[in-house]
């Protein structure tokens, strides 16, 4: 590649950030950092009725949060600043002008009322409106009234739109990373609106404008935007520019049924779709942070979506995504969204993740339930159940035995509770009592010695032992659990077995 890589994610401001969303930054920031290129964010604020409060302030912090945050945006390295597109909106007048000049664009004066009234009469007729070279000097425009007729309307503070003039009978041939080459003819194309009256650009020419002006190498993106690919390559013709290099990413598709990924499928099925927790007068949305997620875990989930390496490989770093990473490698059909897969990546980071770390994520949990964490050592404990969680949440749930006796005992698991079970459980008491050292591996040795010498079978004594100190059959190596939670608890609570079951 001869010149820098400049690739950008450029977002509307129009409410939270979608997973969608996200991982199209995802794949424009490995892309630049695949190339010694820079990434960088630009805010595209030019339809100011869409525009959401704390919005922008959002997409900043999910992408810092997600650990791809951008080279350049509003507030660093302003090189081709400002970042923000109602910031320019000085600029875009002189680039309408210059197309109106050249003839690749014209004025429309045509009322809401005039093309609502065209619209319904070719769908009277089974066709589809078209604006374009079919009726274009048929209808109020530039291109059948005189130029100072023009002037004067504009001049009397007349509703204008300038229109892009589409070429007629031309097949483009055009490439796309992904995809190949792609075919468009320019009949079927309509002459887009380019700019408005009020002085705010449509987003296609603020869009071709600001990505020439930023020195914008490669266009990464949804699928959903193939369809203006050849209106954005015929305006960089137009204006005499070289186009970037086009890629469109395929659709992250719906668990279950066809079709894009919305929220209604998270709300559904139980799953967040936004990167971070969104709050409206609605109510809230969840995100992936507030839901337990790593970033990290996010980010390698997301770049499976859509892209492999060619391996089997499914675990990688961010560093080891970037070196990998070829937009080649794309697929151009869409990906689905698979909730258990997502998960399943939270759960290999969590097993990974340093152990004292988690506890830290934990302490606030049990400071809420009022466990004395200062009895504990909470990093043992972590480090013991860990392999069973997806979430530090689900923490509570695998561990509440280590800091509370049980207060009932489970129905299914009781039915291991015989008639001698009583008798052998004083007697384990007694093996206890005598144990001086009372670590994991000499309590085990000691009462399996026990156990052996009288010829007592394991599930007589292990079983019962271990629904005494936990209420149920489930939990870690169960002489770690003894070690924990110390002799006179663990033999409080034999007996307290004892005397309820």
């Amino acid at each position: 590649m001869s010149k820098q890589v400049r690739v950008r994610f450029a977002p509307s401001p129009t409410g939270p950030l979608h997973i969608g969303g996200v991982r199209t930054a995802l794949f424009n920031y490995l892309f630049a950092k695949k190339n010694n290129g820079v990434f960088y964010l630009r805010i595209e604020d030019t339809d100011q009725t869409r525009f959401v409060p704390g919005a922008e302030a959002y997409i900043m912090e999910a992408l810092e949060w997600l650990g791809i945050a951008p080279d350049e945006t509003v507030g660093k390295n302003e090189k081709f600043g400002p970042y923000r597109q109602s910031d320019r909106k000085h600029l875009y007048q002189t680039y309408a002008d210059q197309l109106i000049n050249s003839g690749w664009a014209y004025y429309a004066f045509d009322t809401p009322e005039t093309l609502d009234a065209l619209r319904k009469e070719q769908e009277a007729e089974g066709k589809t409106f078209i604006y374009n070279h079919t009726i274009r000097e048929k209808l109020d425009t530039s291109l059948v009234i005189s130029t100072e007729e023009v002037a004067k309307r504009i001049e009397n503070g007349e509703h204008y739109v300038i229109r892009f003039k589409t070429p007629v009978d031309e097949t483009l041939h055009l490439i796309d990373i992904i995809r190949g080459d792609v075919k468009f003819e320019t009949s079927l194309l309509d002459d887009k609106v380019l700019f408005k009256s009020d002085g705010m650009p449509t987003y296609h020419l603020a869009n071709i404008v600001d990505d020439h002006l930023m020195e914008t190498s490669h266009v990464i993106r949804g699928e959903e935007w193939l369809p203006s690919m050849p209106l954005h390559v015929l305006l960089y013709r137009a204006f005499g520019w070289d186009a970037p290099e086009f890629a469109h990413l395929p659709l992250i598709l719906k668990p279950i049924g066809n079709g894009k990924l919305s929220k209604r499928d998270g709300d559904k099925l139980g799953f967040p779709v936004f990167p971070l927790e969104w709050k409206t007068e609605e109510g809230i949305s969840s995100g992936y942070r507030e839901n337990g997620f790593f970033p990290e875990a996010v980010i390698n989930f997301l770049a499976l979506l859509g892209w492999n390496d060619g391996t089997d490989k499914e675990l990688f770093s961010l560093e080891e995504l970037v070196e990998a990473f070829d937009l080649n490698r794309v697929h151009k059909s869409g990906a689905k969204f698979d909730p258990e897969k997502n998960k399943w990546f939270n759960h290999q980071y969590l097993i990974k993740e340093n152990n004292e770390n988690l506890a830290k994520d934990f302490t606030p949990t049990l400071t809420e339930k009022g466990v004395d964490i200062s009895k504990f050592d909470i990093t043992r404990i972590v480090s013991l159940i860990k392999e069973r969680a997806h979430f530090v949440y689900e923490f509570w749930d695998l561990t509440d035995f280590f800091f509370q006796a049980p207060i009932s005992y489970d129905e299914k698991a009781s039915k291991n509770w015989k008639e001698e079970t009583p008798t052998l459980m004083q007697e384990l008491i007694s093996v206890l009592e005598n144990i001086e050292d009372f670590t994991s591996i000499n309590i085990e040795t000691i009462v399996k010695d026990w156990m052996t010498k009288n010829e007592i079978g394991m599930g007589k004594v292990m079983q019962p032992f271990r629904l005494s100190l936990v209420g149920a059959l489930k939990g870690p190596h169960l002489f770690d659990i003894v070690e924990i939670i110390g002799k006179e608890e663990t033999i409080s609570r034999i007996q307290k077995a004892i005397s309820t079951l």
